[in-house]
């Protein structure tokens, strides 16, 4: 086991304090801090003792992954980030494993680099991921079951949003949902224009009660405010809007529709970087292959609520297969100990901590992470780190995140 140094993404919606703040570098920093990315992607793999982390997985794939997740695929499944946002992310949705693959390979087959800006398909996978939150984190995630969507743009009087909001009449939800925010992603600028405007106007004089609807105002005046005329400040009003408090996730499965909005929390997917965007950003944006690969099925509840053992893990269950995700709070003088039968990352977000396994303490401050592979992964202890190790988990305690692959 060693320390896994990430690789830091920085993007124009990321935070200048955030990560800084929790890794304890400089802060504010020079540029926005958007990812740490504490994985193997092939793109930008973490190191261990300077090595890349998917060059050492590579080179005794069973020591590192074990046996079993090694006798799927040679390489790490997951992908564990640190995100924190301080401006909203695009509009966006990934792929299934079946449409990754395929729109992998036909941009191979058409010899787009794969760092071209205009690229769909980076890798050929897809990407289920969970997200807990650090801080308070807002979002948008999964669209909102129509009737509720009704009743809010009747509480909002758009008379401009009147001509399109019988689509949402149709046979079912999805029929619905598919018919207006196809419209709405299709639509002429000129159009575009004066309906965005329109909209936001509305939103700015909202004086209702609701506390949901008064946070879709809010958001779709900042986001009409940053992106005048984008399609995506209309159809980002469909889709639920989320505050959540410290602790509390949102998993995503292929197809679900989302942008997160801004706070920092502790991200986890299936290892991949597709990305198909619908608006809200400088970035490619390709409609008619996110409305291809979009599910436009309702979401009625995002939120994923811990599921808590007797000895005070929060396991946050989700259906994927490539990843597991665990946290726990050890106090001053406690230790917990883990058992895992594969690759294992233990990523420290307060106070610091010490692993031990078979005989080696290794030191990890806060924001930091620990690779375990699965061959050490058994029997590893973890405690809050002493004042005489220099950090200061002994006066607080320490909180940590496990990820592994599901046993």
């Amino acid at each position: 086991m060693d320390l896994l140094d990430p690789v830091l993404q920085s993007y124009p919606w990321g935070s200048r304090t955030h990560l800084a703040d929790i890794t304890g570098e400089k802060s504010p920093t020079a540029k926005p801090w958007a990812e740490l990315w504490f994985g193997a992607h092939p793109l930008a793999s973490a190191t261990v003792l300077g090595q890349a982390l998917d060059a050492v997985i590579a080179a005794d794939p069973v020591a590192a992954l074990g046996a079993r997740a090694a006798s799927e695929s040679e390489k790490l499944p997951f992908l564990l980030k640190l995100l924190a946002a301080d401006e909203p992310l695009s509009l966006q949705a990934h792929p299934t494993l079946a449409e990754a693959q395929e729109g992998f390979a036909r941009e191979n087959a058409l010899e787009i680099p794969p760092t071209a800006h205009f690229r769909n398909y980076r890798d050929d996978n897809h990407k289920p991921e969970l997200i807990v939150a650090l801080t308070q984190f807002d979002a948008l995630a999964g669209f909102r079951p129509v009737e509720r969507t009704k009743q809010m743009f009747e509480d909002f009087a758009v008379p401009e949003l009147d001509h399109y909001l019988g689509l949402l009449d149709s046979v079912d939800d999805e029929s619905s949902l598919r018919a207006l925010f196809t419209t709405w992603l299709t639509l002429p600028q000129d159009v575009l224009d004066g309906l965005v405007g329109a909209v936001a106007q509305a939103c700015e004089d909202y004086s209702g009660e609701d506390e949901e609807f008064r946070l879709v105002a809010d958001t779709t005046c900042e986001l009409a405010r940053k992106y005048p005329g984008d399609p995506g400040v209309l159809g980002s009003m469909l889709l639920n809007r989320l505050r959540l408090a410290p602790g509390e996730a949102i998993f995503l499965g292929a197809g679900q529709l989302h942008a997160y909005l801004g706070g920092m929390g502790v991200e986890i997917m299936a290892n991949s970087d597709n990305v198909l965007r619908g608006g809200l950003t400088s970035k490619h944006v390709d409609v008619v292959e996110l409305l291809r690969v979009l599910c436009f099925v309702p979401l009625d509840s995002p939120v994923l609520h811990a599921r808590k053992d007797s000895s005070g893990w929060e396991h946050f269950d989700t259906p994927a297969r490539e990843f597991s995700l665990a946290k726990t709070r050890i106090e001053a003088g406690g230790s917990v100990e883990i058992t895992r039968d594969s690759a294992t990352i233990v990523l420290v977000t307060d106070g610091d901590a010490v692993v031990e396994q078979g005989g080696r303490e290794l030191a990890i401050a806060c924001g930091h992470a620990a690779w375990i592979p699965a061959e050490q992964a058994e029997h590893v202890l973890i405690r809050p780190a002493d004042v005489a190790e220099g950090l200061d988990g002994a006066e607080r305690g320490t909180e940590v995140f496990v990820a592994s692959v599901p046993q």
